[in-house]
């Protein structure tokens, strides 16, 4: 029997979590390992000040005071004693496209599966102010995960899948889209007059691209993009070359 790992970035009692966990359940062995509390936006931080705990919610469902990497590699070494046959990451309530993926938790659950061998998903849909309804995701993450399990991915791949709140027309491979970042910073008081500051989004400005994740989302396609960890821009491995040529390492 398939052995599959379910976490995310929301936290173990998240519904989004449980939804993807019940639709995985026909492909194998589903375990739960997720964050005790909210851990989103944390990108692919890994704890190393502080020792973690590890708490059980019940059959096959495990709580980490951690961050979604933190959980992929206790419940690999310790929870499930090797390594699975799948680790799929969401269902996030929100989008995570482009340039964001390098803030999300979701996506870092994913990526640590792949950094560690595993083929391995990150589910992510539309984020909306009315009761979220996670069929269709659940739906997609099944479909996906069901010919991953049979054909694998290349090695330390993983799929990023972003997916919309209406009826998807169907799947569509894509790219990173890209964004003009202007990030905001707000300035406040507390009441003994010491500034804090809240970091909010700023006006997101996408650029134009046919094949990118943004914009097969908001055409109403569920977004499929290949990523891996190697964040090396070999195109500019020659500029670089030229840039460092009769550079010294040595103090002058």
């Amino acid at each position: 029997m398939k052995r599959i790992l379910v976490t995310n970035d929301d936290g173990v009692r998240s519904e989004g979590i449980v939804a993807l966990a019940d639709a995985l359940a026909p492909l194998g062995e589903v375990v739960i390992v997720a964050p005790t509390s909210e851990a989103s936006a944390i990108g692919h931080a890994l704890t190393l000040q502080r020792p973690l705990r590890i708490e059980r919610y019940g059959d096959r469902t495990y709580g980490v005071d951690g961050t979604p990497t933190d959980c992929v590699n206790i419940a690999i070494s310790k929870i499930m004693s090797g390594s699975p046959d799948l680790v799929a990451s969401g269902i996030n309530k929100g989008w995570n496209l482009g340039d964001d993926v390098t803030y999300s938790g979701t996506v870092a659950g994913a990526m640590e599966g792949a950094l560690l061998g595993v083929p391995s998903l990150a589910i992510s849909m539309q984020h909306t102010r009315e009761r979220f309804d996670f069929a269709q995701a659940a739906t997609a993450a099944r479909r996906l995960a069901e010919i991953v399990l049979e054909r694998g991915l290349p090695l330390r791949a993983f799929l990023n899948i972003n997916v919309p709140r209406v009826t998807a027309k169907g799947f569509r491979v894509t790219v990173q889209a890209k964004r003009n970042h202007q990030t905001s910073v707000v300035e406040a008081f507390d009441p003994r007059h010491r500034p804090y500051y809240w970091i909010e989004e700023g006006e997101i400005e996408w650029e134009p691209h046919d094949r990118s994740d943004y914009q097969a989302v908001r055409d109403g396609w569920i977004s499929v993009t290949p990523l891996q960890p190697d964040m090396t821009d070999h195109t500019a491995l020659g500029l670089v070359d030229a840039l460092t040529l009769g550079l010294h390492a040595g103090v002058e």
